[in-house]
């Protein structure tokens, strides 16, 4: 259980999709101009990722080395393939708003990294866990650079208005700039707030008197 919960862990915080490994930049700015669509994709990409995992971990002895990417492409593609379908069926939409971006879920770096590096080299049930926790960092970063562009563009959240009826909207927030200045901006904030967590641990491991050299360390059993 403790390396499934650390699977989870990985893929949000410290393996963080966008704001760790910055990878997936392309739906990253495209898709997150409002917060329903960011969270839209997020889920999509999730769902694809946990499927995907699943289904290669379990193949794994079984593709030969040499067409393992295109074996992996093929069932990432059957996957997004049902989640086409679905979307199209049941939130038509989102499915509309998100347009290309659904089929491109194939070719997403994301995607296909996870079922190479981690997926086609462990068991299934952690491999979903691995899957999920990318996931789910990915959802919650889309999700959040989506409610910023769209409270600041628009006044809205999730489609619904706070603002009052003299609020002037920044429509660059909406607009591809926007993505950009959201982007970066918040991928300081956390490198910022990393330097000053690294800082405080420092501090704290010099003035217990750790040398870093646990050999000789006087506080081992």
């Amino acid at each position: 259980m403790k390396a499934l919960l650390e699977r989870l862990k990985n893929g949000i915080v410290d393996e963080n999709v966008i704001f760790v490994q910055v990878l997936a930049m392309c739906p990253t700015l495209a898709v997150t101009t409002s917060a329903e669509n960011g969270f839209g994709m997020g889920i999509a990409s999730t769902v694809v990722l946990m499927g995907s995992n699943f289904v290669i971990s379990l193949l794994r002895n079984f593709i030969p080395d040499k067409i393992r990417i295109p074996s992996f492409i093929v069932v990432i593609a059957s996957f997004v393939t049902v989640l086409q379908l679905l979307m199209q069926g049941f939130v038509p939409s989102l499915y509309n708003s998100l347009g290309i971006f659904i089929p491109l879920i194939v070719v997403n770096c994301l995607i296909l990294g996870r079922a190479e590096a981690f997926a086609s080299k462990n068991r299934p049930i952690i491999s979903i866990f691995d899957g999920l926790g990318q996931g789910l960092g990915f959802t919650v970063s889309l999700t959040i650079i989506g409610i910023i562009r769209e409270f600041l563009g628009t006044g809205a959240i999730f489609g619904k208005h706070f603002m009052p009826a003299s609020f002037q909207p920044a429509l660059i927030m909406i607009l591809a700039p926007g993505a950009f200045f959201t982007l970066g901006i918040l991928m300081a904030l956390i490198n910022v707030y990393n330097n000053k967590k690294k800082k405080e641990n420092k501090r704290i491991t010099e003035f217990a008197g750790c040398d870093g050299n646990c050999s000789h360390c006087s506080m081992k059993d």
